[in-house]
């Protein structure tokens, strides 16, 4: 909920009122039910609601991550009012909405924040996008070492207002400033008022730290792994920067999740939600992969026509290419989704590609038994019970079709596994080997795969 209650007056204008913008029932319901609903609205709408509410709410709202279109209200307000939100909000969100107002708007604004918070806020937008020091905030707590429990908890009690967070308290050297110790805020208010902070940190490991570069997936690891709130990001001197919260962090993870997860699919990352996106960004974003996709398929068709002597002869052939083509993609998209994920959470590593491919190999010799295995069966069964006949040499068929599957899928699990570890190695993310291109790959290849057995068995008979 909003920090404070709205005056009487402002309440009146807001709030199911002559003139309203937020409907009468969200009145007392939690900032995120309120931001849903202005997310369904319209600019002129956000930019009007935003510049009448007092300041505590507007920066309450603001500072909520799921708030949309942020930066786009900013950048609409009068100069002074945008500075005044930016000041309020916490630093790593109002670097967020600052990075994307555009030119000439962002300088302006910019220029309107006090100096220590145009400081703060040029540091964070100087580090790339998605690493731990963009992600971070600089509003945390932190006590010299020599500070006693009591002065700690009065300093708390004077700076709480400013800081986004207090799940600990992050002790510096006195002299360097350099980190030494955290100490939850649990811990600091069980403890003796004449102790000192540092003392209260005897017998622990040295804290878990971020550098500034670091990927906001090995933030997200640290967390997980230490269970923590907050990670500390140092620099090389080990001094403090700031800090990467736990929520920061899961947002951070849905974001990128959600890129790895459109580019799976076979397209570019959407930059907006889905229903915010344009036609011409969905096409744009769509179109390219798929063109890519369309020409790699065409090759399809040529190996097809390589083999087209071998399809008159044997048509009942071409009535399995859907079924050993499709099986085969499948395992190399069901490949590729495990090691890209695997990756992801560094279970595996680039030097564990050979590891890999033992594992796939056998298991691709498994999957395309079992498949073929199926196929044999299938094929028999409609012979024996007279729902379509394949012929005198349907045993032979049964057993081309059958081998074939072994080596598709076998084929398809191993391109599907070596895949990321190849763009990896070449600086690409991992993720661009979306199932789509892996299936089109496998497609051709198994074409020749196929035939190659069918010619095998069949040679001399159908062939």
């Amino acid at each position: 909920m909003p920090p404070e209650k709205m005056p009487d007056l402002a309440e009146a204008e807001l709030f199911g009122q002559s003139g309203s913008q937020i409907p009468h029932e969200l009145k007392n319901q939690h900032v995120a039910d309120i931001v849903d609903y202005l997310n369904k609205q319209s600019l002129a709408v956000l930019v009007d609601t935003i510049s009448r509410m007092p300041e505590p709410w507007a920066v309450e709202l603001l500072d909520f991550p799921a708030f949309e279109e942020a930066s786009e209200v900013i950048a609409a307000l009068p100069t002074a009012r945008a500075a005044g939100l930016l000041e309020g909000m916490s630093a790593d969100r109002a670097a967020d909405v600052l990075r994307w107002i555009p030119e000439p708007q962002h300088s302006t604004i910019q220029g309107a924040l006090s100096e220590e918070t145009r400081k703060s806020l040029e540091t964070l937008l100087s580090y790339p996008e998605g690493t731990a020091a963009s992600l971070m905030t600089t509003e945390y707590l932190s006590a010299p070492a020599d500070w006693t429990v009591r002065q700690t908890l009065d300093h708390i009690r004077e700076v709480e207002d400013s800081r986004e967070t207090v799940y600990a308290v992050f002790v510096l050297d006195p002299t360097s400033h350099r980190l030494l110790q955290t100490v939850r805020l649990r811990k600091l208010i069980s403890a003796d008022l004449d102790a000192t902070i540092l003392s209260l940190t005897e017998g622990k490991p040295a804290p878990i730290v971020a550098s500034p570069l670091s990927t906001r997936e090995e933030v997200a690891r640290l967390i997980s792994r230490y269970d923590l709130l907050a990670v500390p990001v140092v620099d090389s001197t080990g001094h403090m920067l700031g800090i990467v919260t736990v929520d920061d962090a899961i947002d951070a993870i849905l974001e990128e999740s959600t890129e790895d997860t459109q580019r799976m699919g076979g397209m570019e990352a959407l930059d907006e939600p889905y229903m915010k996106a344009s036609f011409f960004d969905m096409f744009k974003k769509r179109a390219g992969w798929l063109g890519v996709l369309f020409l790699s398929e065409m090759f399809t068709a040529s190996a097809m026509q390589h083999y087209s002597d071998e399809l008159e002869q044997a048509i009942v052939l071409a009535l399995f290419i859907p079924l050993v083509m499709s099986s085969g993609g499948n395992s190399g998209s069901q490949a590729t989704s495990l090691i890209i994920r695997a990756l992801a959470l560094q279970e595996v590593r680039l030097r564990d590609w050979f590891r890999v491919a033992l594992r796939e190999f056998p298991a691709g010799l498994a999957l395309g038994a079992f498949l073929g295995l199926i196929g044999i069966i299938r094929i028999a069964t409609w012979q024996l019970a007279g729902i379509y006949d394949y012929g005198e040499h349907w045993k032979l068929i049964a057993m081309a079709i059958g081998a074939s599957l072994v080596g598709i899928v076998t084929f398809g699990s191993m391109v599907g596994s070596m895949l990321p570890f190849i763009l990896k190695r070449l600086g690409f993310d991992p993720a661009s080997a979306s199932a789509p291109f892996v299936a089109t790959f496998v497609d051709v290849t198994g074409i020749v795969i196929y035939f190659s057995i069918a010619y095998v068995f069949l040679k001399g008979t159908l062939l």
